[in-house]
């Protein structure tokens, strides 16, 4: 750890994090460790010595958003400080490690997933390249939205991934020894230090600087994601799933709650497949219910799952409370239920993405569930856990919907009743089984909702548009839902 000396001035850093709360918590720790390591951190840009965004990849609009802040950074530095140093961290470098050196040379230095907790050392090679670029500047690299189309005309030409093709948790042979520090013969090109496979996952130890008001705070459970969806690029840039120990956690819930968090945000990419990684011999992927729910009973009596998580949670004092977020359906198990009823901390409040309703829709989009199976599962827990909230998000617009299948999600709306529910169009993403299906949605179909009530037919009566998908957007019942037309 590097102190700076009395007479030294400590190195300013301004920081600028897109994305989720799983982001956030990354951004996070890297103030955590610049600040251990003696650094100042700003909130005015042109002030600072090195300006940090934290980039989220997940779909095109984030991807542009970030390549946007990127180049408003880049030319905020130009007018006011140019000897200052721009660091790209997060999703967006994990996603295109190879090519954003190329395709933004006005970065000095890009990190990865693995390299947050690190981040001092990549803020002080930024500096050192700066001050080398400032005698040679290099070209601008172009508008944003030009960068984000090659960055997804790049995505099309990369191999198929190993977690796509078999869910393996280890992937390939190489997996965990795949860090590569890129160094080019120019030596002003940027600096990249992005493991090709993230393994990082904070433990109680990784310095940590909330940027959440003090009541509430999220902790982090696991990193990265099992799941084979067709639509999703996480498994790609986060890695496989990976659990904390459930001590660490408990230790970090402790000292958020002296701090005087009153909630605290358990957050992954699949919170009900907290734990079953930690198993004996655990080296597949669990997609299925039927296959994690044989997998949960087989555990023995002392194993950690998400269950043993909650209760000992809810067994420490103090006056706060435990949300869960991001669960799977197909991860829910009867013990679940349990143990949320019984745990008086735990919110009445549980967040499930279901993505769709139709048989064929749920197929294409590999999600490992049925119509039948999600209808049940919410009874279950509507009976087994009084007052509960359900929050869930659909995806229209999917490759091959059609206006039954988009009728038929309605119809499950209306007579589920959800107590928040979001809407989202989907996104055509490069590198994942989706962007490469038959009967692509054309975006002019898309664009025909932007200007209409969404969604017309759950809010007024009469049926909705033929072929009116949106573009993205969200609706939310912020009280009760509208009555059923």
């Amino acid at each position: 750890m590097h102190t700076p000396a009395p007479t030294e001035t400590p190195i300013r850093v301004g920081m600028i994090s897109l994305g989720c709360a799983k982001n956030l918590v990354d951004a996070e720790i890297m103030l955590g460790s610049m600040i251990q390591d003696g650094v100042e951190i700003i909130n005015d840009p042109a002030q600072a010595d090195v300006v940090i965004v934290n980039t989220c990849s997940f779909i095109d609009s984030a991807q542009e958003e970030s390549v946007n802040t990127i180049l408003e950074s880049s030319q905020l530095r130009d007018q006011v400080r140019p000897g200052q140093g721009l660091v790209v961290s997060g999703c967006l470098p994990q996603r295109f490690r190879d090519e954003l050196p190329k395709l933004l040379p006005e970065v000095d230095a890009f990190i990865g997933i693995d390299q947050v907790a690190n981040i001092t050392q990549a803020v002080r090679n930024a500096i050192d390249k700066r001050k080398a670029r400032l005698l040679a500047p290099t070209t601008k690299s172009g508008k944003a939205k030009k960068v984000a189309r090659t960055l997804a005309q790049l995505d099309q030409n990369l191999p198929a991934n190993a977690h796509e093709a078999n869910n393996s948790l280890r992937g390939t042979d190489s997996f965990g020894k795949t860090k590569q520090i890129l160094h080019f013969p120019n030596h002003l090109a940027p600096l990249v230090d992005v493991t090709q496979r993230p393994l990082f996952i904070p433990d109680f130890a990784t310095p940590r600087f909330r940027l959440t008001p003090k009541h509430f705070a999220y902790l982090k459970i696991a990193e990265g994601c099992n799941h084979p969806c067709s639509f999703c690029i996480i498994p790609r840039m986060r890695g496989s799933h990976r659990s904390r120990q459930q001590n660490d956690i408990i230790q970090e819930a402790k000292n958020l709650i002296a701090e005087g968090v009153r909630e605290i945000n358990l957050i992954s990419q699949d919170s009900t497949y907290y734990g079953l990684d930690l198993r004996p011999n655990h080296s597949r992927a669990i997609s299925s219910p039927e296959k994690f729910t044989a997998a949960a009973k087989s555990l023995s009596a002392d194993a950690t799952t998400l269950c043993t998580l909650l209760r000992e949670l809810n067994a420490l004092p103090g006056d706060f409370w435990i949300r869960l977020l991001y669960t799977h359906p197909a991860h829910w198990t009867d013990e679940l239920i349990q143990t949320i009823a019984e745990c008086p901390k735990v919110a009445r409040y549980i967040d499930i993405p279901l993505q769709h309703i139709h048989e064929n829709m749920l197929e294409r989009m590999r999600r490992e569930t049925s119509r039948a199976y999600i209808e049940e599962l919410i009874t279950k827990i509507r009976r087994g856990i009084p007052g509960i909230a359900i929050r869930t998000t659909f995806i229209i617009g999917f490759p091959g919907e059609r206006e039954e299948y988009f009728e038929s999600l309605l119809n499950f709306i209306r007579s589920t009743r959800f107590e928040r529910l979001g809407v989202f169009t989907y996104s055509h993403e490069e590198g994942t089984r989706a962007a490469s299906m038959a009967d692509q949605i054309p975006d002019k179909i898309n664009k025909n909702v932007v200007n209409a009530p969404w969604p017309p037919s759950i809010s007024s009566p009469g049926k909705f548009p033929k072929a009116s998908w949106g573009k993205p957007c969200a609706f939310w019942w912020k009280d009760k839902p509208p009555p059923a037309s």
